[in-house]
């Protein structure tokens, strides 16, 4: 990915954790690195294929200058994710905030923060077997829409699946979703699990019945495996409810363990299926 750079940009504004900070206010330096592709600007030689850096800066002086936050780290924080959302054609950024002038008894150049933020692929399965489960689908899939931390979402057809592991329960509806985030795997994770905590949802039984359930499949190509998540989904090669939405919406997306495309993941369980409705 090309790079777009703006070193030490000098900004006077009122960011600390002490009084004094706030109210007279401090020289503060900022450097970014915008991650985008120059090439069809490079070569149509017009500044509407690219990223105007005059505007990020004066966008970068807005931040500091509009807003008072006790630690840079919010401040590096909030920048970097403004910057993703308003400025389209750049698809990760580099927020460095340095504060020369920090309230420290001792001889020192600088204290900085630097942040990485990026848009990042996410595919979400969809499922809910309680109640209006279409409604719960939808207005879960408004909830992202509205949240402003993912971007670009793609929706499946929902389908009409029997329950999985547990089969004493009614039928479920089920679908996916491709979209962009900023977020983390774990912050995703921690915002999906509040969505579905707003529709009741409940963890009684293994596979049991729910309101709603939002799973991480994938995120990128990155290979996670933790107490709280597992990434990519570790059942999903099972699961025709799964697999059917997933390769309607992102056919080519490619299985970071197995190497292999989504659609053929399908194909390969549909094959399976039929050899064992023969063998039965």
């Amino acid at each position: 990915m090309d790079e777009i750079r703006i070193d030490n940009l000098k900004i006077f504004a009122h960011h600390g954790v002490f009084q004094h900070e706030n109210i007279n206010g401090q020289n503060f330096f900022v450097n970014a690195v915008l991650y985008t592709d120059t090439e069809k600007s490079g070569t149509l030689d017009e500044l509407e294929c690219s990223t105007d850096y005059g505007s990020v800066c004066e966008f970068i002086r807005d931040i500091m200058t509009k807003n008072t936050f006790k630690l840079i780290e919010t401040v590096a924080n909030n920048m970097a994710i403004e910057i993703l959302k308003n400025f389209p054609l750049v698809k990760g950024v580099d927020i460095e905030i340095k504060k020369p002038e920090a309230p420290i008894e001792m001889e020192f150049e600088s204290v900085s923060v630097k942040v990485h933020r990026s848009w990042h692929d996410v595919v979400i399965a969809l499922g809910s077997n309680m109640g209006d489960r279409r409604n719960y689908i939808e207005t879960a899939i408004r909830q992202l829409e509205n949240s402003g931390y993912v971007k670009d979402i793609k929706v499946s057809e929902l389908i009409e699946t029997e329950p999985y592991g547990y089969t004493e329960q009614a039928d479920f509806l089920n679908g996916a979703l491709f979209c962009h985030t900023y977020l983390s795997p774990d912050s995703l994770l921690e915002f999906l699990h509040s969505i579905e905590n707003n529709f009741g949802r409940t963890r009684k039984i293994r596979w049991g019945e729910r309101t709603l359930d939002l799973d991480i499949i994938f995120y990128d190509n990155e290979i996670i495996d933790t107490p709280d998540l597992t990434i990519p989904h570790i059942d999903m090669c099972n699961r025709y409810f799964v697999l059917k939405p997933v390769s309607e919406i992102v056919p080519y997306y490619r299985h970071p363990v197995f190497n292999i495309t989504v659609s053929q993941l399908f194909e390969k369980y549909l094959k399976n299926s039929e050899m064992t409705e023969k063998n039965d």
